[in-house]
């Protein structure tokens, strides 16, 4: 199964190997969240808006996912918010490894510096005895029918929306007409609204910053 870091990362890569621009501060958040919901998915850790707690220190037995439960079950009891802020100082090597995953796994190739898809797949391996929905498609046939998502589909809607990735993926018109829904999809997860909220807080600390310059 991918986690929600490599999903995130396929979300910002597009067919011609152009990547999304997206604030690197943004995308280190967006990292940290992904970990996160992954070890709540794994029942390591639940959240409540008071604090994040430790379920099951046991590994995962994945390198992306290990660290942050070794380090979530050595220190002190922390909020949500204090654990985002931690894990994404680590985001640059969770995201080498993701990437490096993405191309072991034959999704992505690596091109002059750049990651590309593969396109005699086109489609992720099969895992679990089925064959993967691309995560593009996936969430997109979310966004643009009534249906109930699927919780992991949820999550990863509102981390795509903090980083603003839907501004990539669809037209201004389609943004506009699935607004109403990646608000509502989006804020069904503590953990994905708490890094909607961090991502706010620092872009209004930059914003105030800049405008007591220009005074």
């Amino acid at each position: 199964m991918l986690r929600f870091v490599e999903e995130i990362l396929l979300l910002l890569i597009h067919d011609d190997g152009r990547t999304a621009h997206v604030p690197s501060w943004v995308l280190d958040y967006a990292i940290a969240g992904g970990v996160l919901m992954d070890l709540a998915l794994e029942n390591r850790i639940d959240t409540d808006p008071q604090r994040l707690i430790l379920v099951d220190s046991t590994p995962v037995g994945d390198t992306i996912l290990d660290p942050a439960l070794a380090e979530i079950a050595a220190g002190d009891p922390h909020d949500t918010r204090f654990w985002l802020d931690h894990i994404a100082q680590n985001a640059q090597s969770i995201r080498e490894r993701a990437l490096a995953r993405l191309v072991e796994h034959g999704i992505l190739e690596q091109s002059e510096g750049r990651f590309l898809w593969v396109f005699r797949a086109r489609r992720y391996p099969i895992i679990d005895g089925k064959v993967e929905r691309e995560v593009k498609m996936r969430i997109l046939r979310v966004l643009f029918s009534d249906e109930i998502p699927d919780p992991r589909d949820a999550m990863l809607i509102g981390l795509a929306d903090s980083c603003d990735i839907f501004k990539e993926l669809l037209s201004a018109r389609e943004l506009h007409h699935v607004a109403e829904r990646i608000a509502v999809v989006g804020n069904l997860d503590l953990i994905g609204h708490e890094v909607g909220e961090a991502i706010f807080d620092i872009r209004r600390l930059v914003s105030a910053s800049v405008q007591s310059h220009m005074y």
